[in-house]
């Protein structure tokens, strides 16, 4: 149990006298006045630093979708989202590094022996790294998803059975932002499988099912020809890569004939066009009394 220590007003009178003398001392408070100068001055060089990196970033964001545009066959959309990528981790990295060199700096200018802490964050690391396999897994597939170029941000994906639009790619974690608003974060170690949606271009598969009654072969010829219209008009004839194409009578059921179709878009961009395809055949088969089954 620790003595309390119980110090009357006379007593510290009297050591305040004791004391006056040194803080008077220039060589006393000066050396740390200027060790406090010069830790303000490596935390506002660590600030600009990385406002530096950060515009240096953009301009190799730019640099980036040039060399890409030269050298690849992908759309501009495709284009961006990949430099947007690489970027992106670049400045994190970028920017914990030089807060951790200016972190080393400051205690070190405070007369911090940082000697015993490096070593000890090396036995630290050491077992660290012996008890957080999973963690080190999770870098290890964040570093291989950026160097393949598996995965862009803006990409719509299914990871593992989650589906939705890529916000962040992080060393340890993916995050999706799912249809319905809701924020899934995934770790980089545990994807099993990954569908990326919308690599280099995108399809909207049609598919509907007739009455075995109604005549198959005019509601082909109308699907066709709604898909040519829409191909030829705006906004859709800059997202639409291909025209429609028709794959037929697909099977045969106990309801009907299932027919199918699809329409290669740029990536991400299918689904407008897919749906005006949707609105336009239905008010077509209507008016030509092809039959849907009964419900």
């Amino acid at each position: 149990m620790l003595p309390a220590f119980d110090l009357s007003h006379d007593e510290v009178m009297q050591i305040l006298p004791a004391l006056t003398p040194d803080l008077r001392r220039a060589e006393v408070w000066i050396p740390w006045a200027f060790r406090g100068l010069r830790v303000l001055l490596i935390l506002v060089v660590a600030w600009l630093l990385t406002r530096m990196a950060a515009r240096l970033l953009r301009h190799l964001h730019v640099y980036a979708l040039s060399v890409l545009s030269r050298h690849g066959r992908a759309s501009n959309s495709e284009l961006e989202k990949r430099a947007s990528t690489i970027v992106a981790a670049l400045r994190k990295l970028t920017s914990s590094l030089i807060w951790l060199v200016a972190l080393g700096m400051s205690l070190n200018e405070l007369q911090y022996n940082i000697a015993p802490l490096l070593a000890g964050l090396g036995v630290a690391g050491l077992a660290l790294g012996l008890g957080a396999q999973t963690l080190i897994k999770d870098w290890l597939g964040g570093l291989f998803l950026l160097l393949e170029d598996q995965i862009r941000i803006g990409d719509s994906v299914t990871i593992s059975g989650v589906s939705g639009l890529v916000e962040e790619i992080n060393l340890r974690t993916i995050i999706l932002r799912g249809e319905n608003g809701a924020v899934h974060m995934i770790p980089n170690g545990s994807i099993t499988t990954l569908t990326n949606l919308t690599r280099e271009y995108s399809y909207f598969l049609f598919e509907t099912t007739l009455a075995h009654r109604a005549d198959a072969n005019k509601a082909l010829e109308i699907l066709a020809q709604t898909g040519a219209e829409i191909a030829a008009e705006e906004p859709y004839r800059g997202v639409l890569l291909a025209p429609l194409e028709i794959i037929g009578v697909d099977r045969l059921g106990e309801r009907g004939a299932v027919i199918r179709a699809r329409l290669k878009a740029l990536a991400s961009q299918q689904y407008p066009a897919g749906r005006e395809l949707n609105r336009r055949v239905k008010q077509r088969f209507d008016e030509a009394g092809i039959a849907f089954p009964p419900p």
